[in-house]
């Protein structure tokens, strides 16, 4: 069995989760990460990192941390931590083809005794059912015999500065009670905030998709208030704050919900729902809610363009932010690329501008290249679609002058600015 004084990690991916877990570890004990990308192991070589979720200090203090894309360098590794992406394909169906070659990979230099723990968000029994075969049949060992499993699902939250990988609870488990043991002290020497040692590994899976479902319909809820409301005509938010003075209402807001989390973890439980039999209504209700959310706003703001007597055929509509999430550049699952493409179906240029996004990336994922929108590039109706510091900061009258018609129309679908003050400047506001 592992001894944790001969603890050699490997981390497998170092993107999101994969780069921090790295970085913790390696201020302790011997880490190698691993990656498939030679440039992404040249970039955390020179002491950056382009995700910004580690700055470059923090990197000079993992001094046990090497970085590589060489299997072979792995050989001597005992306790790999696999932490790949897990998306889903065109029709929302479970892609895990990460997960396996990630697998097959470690399998080449699996070794007895050694331990593979999975963080990649998957169904309940994916470990097991998936990944554990390709483990055994590509390196001959037997399972919980030769080597042992664990699942420790990761809960980062790009982006924010506060709630870091050591300050989160961690959950833990281990495919037998005494491996089960090791992981959960493995993890506790770097989580200041505490673990949480599941029952079993199906556990520790379950409760991670379930954490992004739960959200997801929360978010969904509200989104169908705000179509509602809308129609009423009431403004979501003064409903939201009203109902929020008593003590027990949940403070979910109105918004797109994509990313790399709530947008698509809710997909691999369902397939597994129905996978044994179970139609889970509910939570393919919500994610239908939450997927057509982008073109009710498009549909919403030339509505209100066409109402103030905007040619639509000719005008130009400025999106600002086209990252996932505010203050962060990741651009994973973005749900402002379907409202721009609901904008092109209407054939209504569109200008994207965000400082956090790299151009070159979104311009190869969704095929849109970044402009600019100031005074000197001047739009016809603005939405303010992603809640970076930069947008924040505007005043009423500085996004006045980002537009050149005589009646625009303003989209705060973060509800960041103050309506009144909009208004007062001559827009037409909309907000979930």
């Amino acid at each position: 069995m592992l001894q944790l004084s001969d603890l050699k990690i490997a981390i497998i991916g170092l993107g999101y989760v994969g780069l921090p877990l790295a970085v913790e570890f390696g201020k302790q004990v011997p880490v190698i990460g691993f990656d498939i990308h030679q440039k992404r192991i040249d970039e955390l070589k020179s002491g950056q990192d382009h995700t910004l979720e580690v700055s470059p200090e923090e990197l000079k203090q993992a001094t046990k941390l090497s970085y590589s894309a060489n299997l072979a360098e792995l050989k001597d590794c005992n306790f790999f931590i696999v932490t790949v992406p897990t998306p889903i394909d065109h029709v929302n169906r479970p892609d895990l083809n990460p997960l396996i070659k990630a697998s097959t990979s470690i399998a080449k230099v699996l070794k007895k005794g050694d331990v593979v723990v999975y963080e990649s968000t998957v169904y309940p029994g994916a470990t097991e059912e998936v990944c554990i075969p390709v483990l055994e049949k590509q390196s001959g060992l037997i399972f919980n015999q030769d080597f042992f499993a664990g699942y420790s699902p990761e809960r980062i939250n790009p982006g924010d500065k506060i709630n870091t990988l050591t300050k989160i609870r961690k959950i833990t488990s281990g495919s037998t009670p005494e491996v089960a043991e090791i992981v959960d002290n493995i993890y506790a020497s770097i989580i200041t905030a505490g673990t949480y040692k599941a029952t079993s590994i199906k556990v520790a899976e379950a409760a991670k998709v379930i954490e992004n479902t739960q959200r997801d319909l929360n978010i969904a809820l509200v989104n169908e208030l705000s179509v509602i409301f809308d129609r009423l005509d009431i403004d979501t938010l003064d409903v939201l704050e009203a109902a929020g003075s008593k003590w027990n209402f949940l403070p979910f807001r109105p918004g797109l919900v994509g990313g790399h989390c709530i947008g698509i973890d809710p997909y691999y439980l369902t397939h597994k729902a129905e996978e044994v039999g179970y139609n889970p209504q509910v939570i393919l209700a919500g994610r239908r809610i939450n997927d057509n959310m982008a073109r009710y706003v498009a549909r919403a703001t030339i509505k209100r363009m066409v109402k103030n007597g905007i040619d639509v055929t000719q005008a130009k509509v400025g999106i600002l932010g086209i990252t996932f999430k505010e203050n962060c550049p990741d651009i994973r699952n973005s749900k402002i690329a379907d409202l721009i493409k609901e904008f092109d179906v209407w054939g209504i240029q569109v200008v994207v501008a965000d400082p956090w996004a790299d151009a070159d990336e979104v311009k190869q994922e969704y095929g849109i290249d970044l402009g600019t929108i100031n005074k000197d590039n001047p739009v016809d109706s603005l939405i303010v679609a992603v809640g970076h510091h930069e947008f924040r900061t505007l005043s009423a009258e500085e996004l006045r002058s980002y537009v050149r018609a005589e009646k625009p129309v303003f989209s705060d679908i973060k509800s960041l600015f103050d309506r009144s003050e909009m208004q007062a400047q001559g827009f037409t506001v909309f907000r979930l």
